[in-house]
């Protein structure tokens, strides 16, 4: 089964994204890290390797269906952040972003009447979902301790409200 070329190239870019997000959060897991804050350096390596995943996941379904995959090239990462809610607030905008594609590989597998194609999608943007609101928990943890101890933050990490 071959995908349309649309639907190809849109992939092929989704992989790239897939592993800047992959490389964006271990430049900030070495961010935290830098301060001491080693459970949230942990949490944003583990989202590192699951951004990596996800390009994966594009790769292996491309291979099933006999498409043209091309592994763009990355740019390397910023590695200075202004603050920690700086940093989750530019996690957030990225996810916002990787969602915003994957709905718009959505509309082309649908355009395309890819009935695969709309499956495998189907599972990103429930992924999408978790990855956001990760994120925007992170900065309303930010924002509520602002003026406290950072350490406060890394405390709260890995556990659920």
């Amino acid at each position: 089964m071959k995908i349309s070329k649309k639907l190809n190239d849109a992939l092929n870019y989704q992989i790239g994204h897939e592993l800047i997000a992959s490389n964006i959060y271990l430049s900030m897991a070495v961010y935290f890290n830098s301060l001491e804050l080693q459970r949230l350096s942990a949490e944003f390596m583990r989202q590192s390797a699951e951004e990596r995943e996800h390009g994966l996941k594009f790769m292996h379904y491309m291979m099933e269906v006999g498409a043209d995959i091309e592994i763009p090239a990355i740019s390397k990462p910023q590695k200075e952040f202004a603050s920690i809610l700086s940093a989750f607030e530019q996690a957030l905008a990225w996810e916002q972003e990787v969602t915003a594609n994957i709905k718009n590989l959505m509309d082309i597998a649908i355009e395309d009447k890819d009935y695969a194609s709309q499956v495998m999608l189907q599972w990103f943007i429930h992924e999408q979902v978790e990855e956001e609101a990760t994120m925007t928990r992170f900065i309303n943890l930010a924002k509520a301790l602002s003026d406290r101890n950072i350490f406060m933050i890394e405390n709260m990490i890995g556990h659920k409200d």
